[in-house]
């Protein structure tokens, strides 16, 4: 049985991977804060999983990453999926140290502590999904806390990768460009959704990653719409 945790897994990304990844010989770990949300990814999977588990943490504080930590318990896991993220867009000069610490928090120190907690324990040929974006390599404008957050979590992602690869664990990483999730109903300003690539389409990148032998590594996959990026 297979065991796979993906971290933001109540709507958008998250949830589309674990539709994607749902399996008879999986169980699924899904976490997410909003309890609703959560529970209706687990409507969506749950007739095609072997087990579901739902885990509400905030990501934000430490104590909800060691609440998560916690609850998946000692048994080894196959996936780590660091979904999770927020995005604060605003001049720089208008972020509040609240928001700058929420995103380090949500974007940077949870997928620290969690592949720093869980990748001793992850067996030979299984694997690290990282969800960057675009904005981990380019700089964008009323982004910089989001970009920040990215360019940080590339950086990490790829030392592990090196200090992983003899233990024959492959570290993914996704750079989606826009994507037409929820997070744009919160975000000031008229966004091209109809331009934005779709969560299933990353879902399907994941998967397919995942899916090459155990000795083949496809380690960075940049998708962006043809119709145009923001």
């Amino acid at each position: 049985m297979r065991r796979y945790l993906i971290t933001g897994a109540s709507r958008g990304i998250g949830r589309a991977i674990a539709e994607k990844l749902a399996g008879e010989d999986t169980v699924l770990l899904l976490h997410g804060r909003d309890t609703v949300a959560l529970a209706q990814t687990r409507k969506a999977v749950e007739p095609r999983c072997a087990r579901v588990i739902l885990l509400a943490h905030d990501l934000a504080k430490h104590s909800g990453v060691s609440d998560l930590i916690a609850e998946v318990g000692n048994e080894p896991i196959d996936l780590l999926v660091n979904n999770a993220g927020v995005a604060v867009v605003k001049p720089f000069t208008e972020i509040t140290t609240i928001e700058w610490e929420q995103t380090v928090g949500v974007n940077i120190t949870a997928p620290f502590l969690l592949t720093q907690r869980f990748a001793p324990r992850l067996p030979p040929g299984s694997s690290i999904v990282n969800i960057l974006s675009v904005a981990a390599k380019s700089g964008f404008a009323n982004w910089s806390a989001y970009c920040m957050s990215k360019f940080a979590l590339e950086g990490f992602s790829q030392s592990i990768r090196e200090e992983l690869r003899d233990r024959k664990i492959r570290v993914i990483n996704i750079y989606p460009a826009a994507t037409d999730t929820e997070i744009w109903d919160s975000i000031q300003g008229k966004w091209p959704r109809q331009k934005m690539i779709s969560p299933k389409d990353i879902a399907s990148a994941v998967a397919y990653a995942l899916s090459r032998p155990a000795d083949v590594a496809l380690e960075n996959i940049t998708l962006s719409s043809l119709a145009g990026n923001l």
